[in-house]
């Protein structure tokens, strides 16, 4: 509680100082991938790891990967990958990280089924060799469409999806506080709606600034 107002976390994590709740129902897939055809993966959620878990650690752990953030190059290195760099938790900003490399440099994007960002068109337009394989799918899980929310209580968001996921059956009340984890989750707000972004895009970060509200 901060300041005797409820905190809820639409994540697929959750943090002992909110009340959490589960946004996303993952499906994982395992597409026909020849890793030997590429330099670097780009990792832009945990997920896309828990994926790669399916496939035999060998064919893919000598390949280093662009994470978007701290927290999704942990969980490349947690299944024995190693990486090659992290972004700054936007996905928008990885096609700066991108342009650091050579344009033949053969990137595979491992992603969700819907993504919010286009940093790779972005890039493919500048010649950048990306392809990309869809190795999981998120829809909305049960406990955030029937979840009840108590009146003047602080809403944490973490993707735009757990956003886009509340808004199908809720509507955001004036009396509550709105965070989003960053700048991409904040372009799913709906118009006209205040909010306030995390000054780090961690879960830390959003509950820490909970309690000072």
């Amino acid at each position: 509680m901060t300041n005797n107002r409820p905190v809820y976390l639409f994540s697929i994590s959750s943090h002992p100082d909110a009340v959490s709740v589960n946004s996303l129902s993952i499906t994982f897939l395992q597409p026909n991938i020849d890793f030997s055809k590429y330099d670097a993966f780009i990792i832009t959620s945990k997920q896309a790891s828990k994926a790669l878990g399916q496939y035999q650690t060998q064919s893919f752990q000598n390949i280093p990967a662009l994470c978007v953030s701290k927290a999704s190059a942990k969980s490349y290195e947690a299944i024995g990958g190693r990486i090659l760099d992290v972004g700054e938790g936007y996905g928008d900003n990885l096609v700066q990280k991108i342009q650091k490399y050579p344009k033949n440099m053969r990137w595979l994007y491992l992603r969700a089924r819907v993504v919010a960002s286009d940093f790779v068109s972005i890039c493919k337009k500048e010649d950048y060799l990306i392809d990309e394989a869809i190795v999981y799918v998120s829809e909305c899980s049960k406990d955030i469409l029937n979840v009840k929310v108590a009146e003047e209580s602080i809403l944490i968001f973490t993707s735009p999806s757990s956003l886009e996921c509340f808004l199908q059956t809720h509507t955001l009340s004036k009396r509550s506080t709105l965070i989003v984890i960053g700048k991409t989750t904040a372009k799913a707000v709906p118009k006209g709606i205040e909010y306030h972004i995390s000054e780090k895009t961690t879960i830390e970060s959003c509950v820490e600034l909970a309690k000072n509200i």
